[in-house]
């Protein structure tokens, strides 16, 4: 019998469209998969999620982005209703989710981060400007929305900043990292590959992120082979670190102004990468000869609970 697969997309978040996109990828490739699928826009009525849970699915295969779907919410109800489902369970996607949990685990496992703080609303008001350039992001949005990175010649404080993070308690202030991005596929235990982006804009924003043509991705990232080896040690370190399992990507800068072999920053991780047509875990894979059917058909395989 086909196993049957329960698709969940769209939700609430900032990241509504992001997650549609990857959803309808992922739906028409599992059918081509073989497997036997339905498509779940997500809504806060969480009787007609429950309802249209019912038969029980094989395996739910979340594609959520944002708050609910990414950050522990989703998987701890899954867990209640003993679904397995894709990628990272409750704890790993709600410490992946929360950048200053996260960044305390990182720190404690030796992981190399930009220098940084946790600020609230009243803190983000009050304090001395830091040392420009410098980076202010919620602590727990995705797809780069709400991140601030304030250049010298920048026109903008942070009470400016303040207002337009208002919907925000918390923020990370960071040390701007200068050099190359660099974002790493695990799949499983292990490093699928680096990849370093390039746009025109003034960083990978959410534009350069979906837009077709904003950004260039170079695969494998042209960097020293050392420092290659490194990312992807990272990488794998990192997802780790915060307990994830199926699949995820990791986000560093990697620092060459002095020349190479650089020095490599570790951003985040998340727990449920995008699979749009421009996202960069399926162009990592696809790069190893694993195709976006071949993908999605073993992130259903490995789908896991903890009921």
């Amino acid at each position: 019998m086909k196993k049957r697969v329960a698709v969940l997309m769209g939700g609430w978040s900032s990241e509504r469209e992001v997650s549609l996109s990857s959803g309808r990828g992922c739906v028409e490739a599992l059918k081509r998969a073989g497997y036997d699928v339905t498509a779940i826009d997500l809504t806060r009525d969480l009787g007609a999620l429950i309802k249209a849970l019912d038969p029980k699915p094989d395996v739910v295969f979340n594609i959520l982005h944002g708050p609910f779907g990414e950050d522990g919410r989703i998987q701890g109800l899954l867990d209640i209703l003993g679904i397995p489902y894709t990628n990272s369970g409750a704890l790993a996607s709600a410490l992946g989710m929360d950048k200053a949990a996260s960044r305390a685990m990182f720190q404690a496992a030796g992981l190399p981060m930009a220098p940084g703080r946790i600020w609230d609303r009243t803190m983000l008001l009050a304090h001395v400007e830091p040392e420009r350039p410098y980076v202010v992001k919620p602590i727990a949005e995705g797809s780069s929305v709400g991140v601030h990175i304030v250049f010298e010649s920048d026109n903008i404080s942070l009470r400016q900043i303040a207002t337009d993070l208002a919907a925000h308690s918390r923020v990370i202030v960071e040390k701007y990292i200068p050099g190359r991005e660099i974002q790493v596929a695990v799949m499983g235990d292990r490093a699928l590959g680096a990849i370093e982006i390039r746009t025109k804009r003034r960083f990978y924003d959410y534009v350069a992120k979906y837009t077709p043509g904003e950004s260039q991705h170079l695969m494998p990232a042209p960097i020293h082979a050392d420092a290659y080896r490194a990312a992807c040690e990272l990488g794998v370190a990192a997802h780790r670190t915060l307990g994830c399992r199926g699949v995820s990507r990791v986000d560093l800068r990697y620092d060459d102004t002095d020349g190479e072999p650089g020095t490599l920053y570790l951003l985040e991780v998340n727990t449920q990468p995008g699979m749009t047509p421009t996202s960069l875990v399926p162009e990592i894979a696809q790069h190893n000869g694993i195709s976006f059917e071949a993908l999605c058909s073993w992130m259903v395989e490995n789908a896991e609970c903890d009921a």
